[in-house]
């Protein structure tokens, strides 16, 4: 195959591993980041992710000629974004004279410095198990460096061969030491506390232990071919609802049903909404259960999980051998047990699958879903999880998922009563909350999870993104379990007090961030 000449600029489709062929363009890399040994590539900007990566030549064509064929093979949302944000980068750049403009680190138009976005190394995979290699090397000769000793599981992912558009073999086969290095930046709403560092912060996931095991979904992911399986979703809560929503939009055939709907009138009308995406509406949980092979259920708390399965024309009832059911709801460990021996003992097969996210996460497809029991129903539910998250891990047996969960959400909710206490006492000691903020965006507490929270509290907003009730809830078992352990929970117990009290100021039902109204009432 004849040599590919690129240039700075120039718009590519590059192949990451196992991840589909993707739009991109040649940029030149951060100062700081070597380029890896051994090969010859170059450093690709992915369109519609932020991604970066460094990509060998022979997985690299020029974009132009490969355009129409590829867009007929690759029908996902997230790959017709991507080729969108091309196509608009070239409408924007003929309207430039063909000149392209980057402000990335440049001065605007008055002269000051305009701050970068932080930028996070991956390292990243390209088949089934292959070595990592720190991108900080020093040596840039061809020579092969020694192979890591870490190890990480390939994405969910998958490609196959492109007709009139030869890849070259996998580079775990043909090229063992040949490492990609993928930059991700972190997406922040546009706001006056945006971080300026620049640094690279290297990430290693580890994965010695056996039953712990991280896969992708497809961040690249425009590919997602949904299964043939019918799935059933039980609650359509803030969570629900997106999940479902984006399950809907993947192709997959879904039946809803919400336990509220004879109670609350517009949860009738929510359910009609999904029924117009192509949803089908099943009438108990029972008959949902009963027509297909997958149920899933994210319901507010233990009692109303127990009370799914357990209660009149309840999930148990329409479990026969063979049957899924995937627990999605954050519940304690005891709960999930009991759940798994019912559904088992029916001849059902269990997954628990709680979500770490909000509203608006789940919304875009984004969520990070943890998941424990059986394996099998994990990799039935491969497509499904690829659809509503971002990754998924599989952490052994069944418990496992709902204990990491409340430890996250213990932080979670201990960190966020943390913030509120340091907006008031700077209210109190008569400091601005406002450069508060800007200053603590500038340091290592800086995410998107602040700067959202932060700036609830500022607009006295407090629509529902994550109730209220609900992080108090994950708190109340996580500290309960803390008991079980006989391990001291002494933060988690005192940002409980204080969800508490805002609780008894009715603030159940707004979002996680209200509980700053604990401190000024």
């Amino acid at each position: 195959m004849a040599t590919v000449h690129l240039r700075i600029g120039d718009l590519v489709w590059g192949k990451l591993g196992r991840y589909p062929p993707w739009p991109g363009k040649v940029v030149s890399p951060p100062k700081d980041l070597k380029k890896p040994r051994g090969k010859k590539c170059h450093f690709v900007k992915f369109f519609g992710t932020e991604d970066h990566a460094w990509i060998k030549v022979e997985q690299l064509k020029p974009y132009h000629p490969h355009k129409e064929e590829m867009i007929k093979i690759n029908k996902g949302k997230r790959f017709q974004q991507a080729v969108d944000a091309v196509e608009d980068f070239l409408k924007k750049k003929e309207k430039q004279g063909g000149k392209e403009q980057s402000s990335e680190g440049k001065g605007d138009s008055k002269g000051k410095k305009t701050p970068t976005k932080p930028l996070k190394i991956l390292e990243e995979d390209d088949e089934d198990l292959s070595a990592l290699k720190d991108p900080s090397e020093k040596d840039l000769t061809d020579s092969e460096p020694e192979p890591s000793s870490v190890e990480r599981l390939g994405g969910l992912g998958t490609t196959g061969p492109v007709s009139g558009f030869k890849w070259e073999s996998s580079p775990v086969q043909d090229d063992p030491h040949f490492h990609h290095f993928l930059l991700s930046q972190t997406e922040k709403p546009a706001s006056s506390m945006e971080p300026i560092s620049k640094r690279l912060k290297i990430v290693e996931e580890d994965t010695r232990s056996p039953s712990i095991q991280a896969a992708d979904s497809t961040a690249i992911n425009g590919s997602i071919t949904p299964t043939d399986k019918r799935i059933g979703f039980l609650g359509l809560g803030l969570m629900g609802s997106g999940i479902v929503s984006n399950l809907l939009k993947m192709g997959h055939v879904v039946t809803v049903w919400n336990r509220t709907v004879e109670k609350v009138p517009q949860d009738n009308q929510h359910c009609d909404l999904f029924i117009q995406e192509g949803a089908r509406l099943g009438r108990t949980p029972a008959e949902v259960v009963s027509l297909c092979d997958i149920t899933f259920s994210c319901v507010s708390d233990p009692k109303a999980a127990r009370d799914l399965v357990l209660g009149p024309s309840g999930v148990l009832q329409g479990i026969r051998p063979g049957k899924c059911y995937v627990e999605m709801s954050t519940v304690d460990p005891e709960t999930i047990t009991e759940l798994s021996q019912v559904i088992s003992s029916r001849g059902g097969r269990f997954l628990e699958a709680p979500v770490a996210g909000s509203q608006q996460v789940s919304n875009e497809g984004m969520l990070v879903i943890l998941a424990a029991g059986d394996r099998t129903v994990y990799e039935d539910c491969s497509s499904c999880f690829q659809a509503m998250g971002k990754t998924s891990f599989f952490l052994g047996e069944v418990g496992n998922a709902a204990r990491m969960m409340l430890i996250l959400n213990m932080v979670q909710g201990s960190f966020m009563a943390t913030i509120a206490e340091g907006l008031t006492l700077a209210q109190a000691t008569g400091q601005s909350q406002h450069t508060f903020l800007d200053i603590l965006s500038q340091g290592q507490m800086a995410s998107t999870f602040v700067d959202q929270k932060c700036q609830n509290i500022l607009q006295g907003n407090f629509k529902p993104d994550y109730y209220l009730k609900h992080i108090q809830k994950d708190l109340r078992l996580a500290i309960s379990m803390g008991d079980t352990a006989n391990h001291p929970t002494p933060m988690a117990a005192a940002a409980n007090e204080v969800y508490k009290r805002a609780k008894a100021l009715d603030q159940s039902d707004n979002d996680m961030s209200a509980v700053y109204r604990a401190y000024i009432h």
